[in-house]
């Protein structure tokens, strides 16, 4: 059944009230209008109705008169790819530095941490044990039952939402970690202020992104109409993330370019995997001081 903790943190998507546990029948219920919500696997599924469904238009789908619907497209996507098996060496090395850094930017000794569509569930894998309470978030299904099944920390649970209808309280978490995950999403904006809205005062977001990517198009096999590689439909830079979030509730927001595309390019991982994340830092910023060509931004805002 669904860890109780989560479900004091959550609230009604039509009418914004606390829900209850009904073990009966394996799901949550609104106090006041009666929606439930059903739990699967423990994974309580906190999407919203068909009706409210968010569709979207981004640059790409206005040019071509189409409609994207992104939580159809993200529940398709885990079921097709497996997000949990291993990666080629190149791949992992470069996740393994994005992972480093996130967890570079976690200074407290406790708290609660939301990880924004936590694919592998490596949030979990890496802070459970470390005595944090990690609430892995996806729209697949699919990927947050793996996760509770690979790690069945009693602090950790799963949740199947959608951050433009987020089902959670404002000012709960300690930490939300959005990694590779705003290069996706439909209004950026949106995104980080929906998030923001969620931490606790003096909470931390933590984005991790590409840096300035070039987004390339195929030709799809089925429409004959372009489509972005990897899903990606925006590219960022410092000045763009910067400008995401201003309000007056935010105390800062900090921001680290990393990952150096010559030794990247040059297979040089095969060297660099034995590096620890210090050794490893030192040898990145040198090679960007030599040449400035990061493959990854992380940006970090506090609330006030």
């Amino acid at each position: 059944m669904i860890n109780k903790v989560l479900s004091e943190i959550v609230h009604c998507l039509n009418c914004g009230a606390s829900l209850s546990i009904d073990e009966e029948n394996e799901q949550l219920k609104c106090k006041k209008c009666g929606t439930s919500y059903p739990v699967k696997n423990s994974v309580a599924v906190m999407l919203p109705s068909q009706e409210a469904k968010n569709t979207a238009e981004p640059e790409i789908h206005a040019k071509q008169s189409s409609v994207f619907n992104y939580i159809d497209h993200y529940q398709k996507d885990g079921i097709e790819h497996n997000y949990f098996q291993k990666r080629d060496s190149g791949t992992e090395h470069i996740e393994r530095r994005v992972r480093e850094y996130v967890f570079s930017q976690i200074k407290n000794e406790t708290g609660r941490i939301l990880d924004v569509g936590c694919g592998r569930a490596w949030g979990a894998q890496h802070l459970c044990p470390e005595n944090y309470e990690v609430i892995s978030m996806d729209i697949s299904l699919e990927n947050t039952t793996e996760a509770l099944k690979i790690y069945p920390f009693k602090n950790h649970s799963a949740v199947v939402a959608d951050v433009f209808s987020l089902p959670f309280n404002e000012n709960t978490f300690d930490y939300i970690i959005a990694s590779e995950i705003i290069e996706h999403v439909i209004d950026p904006k949106a995104f980080i202020e929906n998030l923001i809205r969620a931490l606790k005062p003096g909470g931390t977001l933590i984005v991790t992104t590409p840096y300035k990517e070039k987004i390339k198009y195929s030709l799809c096999v089925h429409c004959n109409k372009l489509t972005p590689l990897h899903a990606h439909i925006h590219s960022f830079d410092e000045k763009i993330l910067s400008s995401l979030y201003t309000r007056k509730d935010l105390q800062s927001c900090n921001y680290i370019t990393f990952a150096n595309k010559i030794p990247i390019h040059l297979r040089m991982h095969v060297f660099f995997r034995f590096f620890g994340f210090r050794c490893w830092k030192i040898v990145d910023r040198f090679f960007n001081l030599f040449y400035k060509s990061p493959l990854r931004i992380l940006v970090k805002w506090q609330k006030k």
